[in-house]
């Protein structure tokens, strides 16, 4: 089995890339090794190494900055995303598209399914929800996983963010009224994996179990790591930011149920082997 991962500098992409298996043949492509926005490009790329399946893990990810420039956040999350499909598709390829809790409202109170209403509130949601209707439109054979509050060995992150303010004040606040799942990259990749091997496509919610708000997850870190500091909650409303944060965004792994596959373990067990992982 031959995967194509691109946004292979990410914090998924690279944790793919990286993966130790014999299981599959895995290569990575960055945005200096591929401009996913040159459909010339993806065709070339991709002819070249044909691969069994493309997974897509570049994306344009910075929420607030997309507010004040939403047509990049579609060149890249659209546009691009239906450059890579398309190539994929003329060479035979299945193909995973990473998406997002964002293309919810979070103004729910239960568990979203896959096959809820999408109501994105932000361009990076709309953007990011713009591309899983390419994928669906000129793919056949894919699958579309949605997940949430992302983390693991590369790339910044808040449970980086997190231990480094550590080091550097005694005092922090931490929203409490934002719910969610905390997702591991490792977990996550370690069922894309296992997902795209098969012919199970459709739409999937993959996050590990159990939920938390960001003021849990951090006390989690801090308890984990054998950290004193005084931590407080605080609302969404004391830290304003350009575009709206979900407040609600859990979701329902109904399809990892209904087709077989093993659930994502709990986010507390997670990030204990992110933290031993990384001493």
């Amino acid at each position: 089995m031959k995967i194509v991962v691109t946004g292979a500098n990410g914090q998924l992409g690279r944790e793919l890339t990286e993966w130790e298996t014999d299981a599959a043949d895995i290569i990575g492509f960055g945005r200096e090794t591929l401009d996913i926005t040159s459909i010339e490009q993806c065709r070339q790329v991709i002819t070249l190494h044909q691969p069994d399946i493309v997974i897509h893990c570049a994306a344009y990810t910075t929420v607030d900055k997309a507010e004040s420039e939403p047509d990049e956040a579609f060149r890249v999350n659209a546009a691009a995303t239906r450059n890579v499909v398309i190539a994929a598709r003329e060479a035979g390829a299945k193909f995973c598209y990473i998406s997002t809790d964002y293309v919810f409202d979070g103004k729910g109170s239960s568990p979203y399914n896959e096959y809820d209403q999408t109501n994105p509130q932000t361009v990076y949601g709309k953007s990011k929800l713009a591309g899983e209707l390419m994928v669906q439109t000129l793919h056949d054979r894919y699958y579309i996983v949605r997940t949430s509050w992302v983390y693991g060995k590369y790339g910044n992150n808040f449970v980086k963010t997190m231990l480094k303010m550590a080091g550097e004040r005694d005092q922090l606040k931490v929203v409490s009224d934002q719910i969610g799942s905390p997702t591991y990259t490792y977990d996550l990749a370690a069922f894309l994996l296992e997902l795209v091997a098969t012919d199970r496509y459709g739409v999937y919610h993959a996050s590990n179990s159990g939920i938390c708000s960001w003021y849990e997850f951090a006390k989690a870190i801090f308890e984990d790591s054998g950290i004193t500091i005084r931590l407080d909650p605080c609302s969404t409303a004391d830290f304003p930011r350009p575009a709206p944060r979900p407040a609600y965004s859990v979701m329902d792994h109904t399809a990892i149920r209904s087709n077989g596959f093993r659930m994502l373990r709990s986010w507390r067990e997670a990030l204990n082997h992110y933290l031993k992982d990384s001493e």
